[in-house]
């Protein structure tokens, strides 16, 4: 098979997606790698031409790749993840209206134009979670305790674009980091970024069924094939505190491998664009199963 793969600067050197590529071209497959940030491209040329079975995106919020794949989606080829998926988990404040009214666990939350607008939000909310909306890797995420150190934070707000705040979940400063590869799920925890001095020792960990169907549920929510979430254990339960698309994978084991066939099979069945985003689109009819009832992937997480 053909793919093209987009890969922005900032992952250019990283192992994942480079990995695959590698993984995918030792099998025989054929693989072209696009630098959308580093290159002058010819867009409507490299998608009106294009004979790859599938386009692969692994970029950065905010990027230029995500254009480039939304170009391919529009020209009929197909990509992995659905372009309008990734689109749809990029904006967290998207993200967050489509998880809460499709009945996902996610925090309340709030979106501001510009910071100064946050202290509109009740004193009853603090502490609270403050973070770019077009965030990732745990960029700019800050633990803000009262509105009067919102207030100082201002100028370092500025300039962060659209803004999102939820209430802080209480928890233990741990994250459960969920992958969905293939039919399978893992997990691993490891340290909060709100809790920087909190000592976790980053490991799989075994996944209980509750989380499991929630990260299932996220998947047909979002329409997405290959993702990750963030959950944090509350006092009332599992919450989601972030979705991505096509993230580090980091303690899956035989990663390239496991990703290289996932993205084999959403080709083969045009996954990428069809199946994920059929389920989405299924899911706001009004015989939306509950949140227990999806089907669950055989999980894999064991103890490490």
């Amino acid at each position: 098979m053909k793919f093209c793969f987009l890969v922005e600067e900032q992952y250019r050197r990283d192992g994942m997606p480079n990995e695959v590529i590698h993984q995918l071209t030792s099998w025989g497959h054929q693989v072209d790698v696009l630098r959308p940030g580093g290159s002058l491209l010819r867009l409507t040329e490299a998608v009106q031409t294009s004979t790859h079975d599938a386009w692969v995106l692994k970029t950065v919020s905010g990027g230029p790749g995500l254009t480039l794949l939304e170009a391919a989606a529009s020209a009929g080829l197909t990509t992995i993840n659905n372009a309008r998926a990734i689109r749809g988990v990029r904006d967290k404040a998207l993200a967050a209206a489509i998880g809460l009214n499709c009945g996902l666990p996610l925090p309340a939350t709030y979106a501001a134009a510009c910071p100064e607008l946050l202290l509109e939000i009740p004193d009853s909310e603090y502490p609270i979670v403050v973070k770019p909306a077009d965030g990732s890797a745990g960029r700019a995420v800050h633990l803000v305790s009262s509105p009067h150190k919102l207030a100082e934070m201002l100028p370092e707000l500025a300039g962060e674009g659209m803004l999102v705040a939820q209430p802080y979940v209480p928890n233990s400063g741990v994250d459960l980091k969920v992958y969905s590869v293939g039919d399978e799920l893992y997990a691993t925890e490891r340290r909060s970024p709100l809790h920087p001095d909190h000592a976790v020792r980053e490991r799989r960990v075994p996944l209980s069924a509750e989380i499991a169907a929630i990260a299932a549920q996220v998947g047909v929510v979002y329409g997405l094939d290959l993702y990750g979430l963030d959950v944090v254990l509350g006092p009332d339960g599992p919450v989601v505190v972030d979705v991505n698309d096509f993230p580090s994978f980091r303690q899956v084991p035989d990663a390239p491998a496991r990703l290289a066939r996932a993205v084999l099979a959403l080709a083969a069945g045009a996954g990428g664009v069809t199946a994920a985003g059929s389920a989405a689109a299924a899911l706001g009819a009004a015989s939306r199963p509950p949140l227990g009832v999806v089907p669950v992937p055989m999980t894999a997480g064991e103890t490490a």
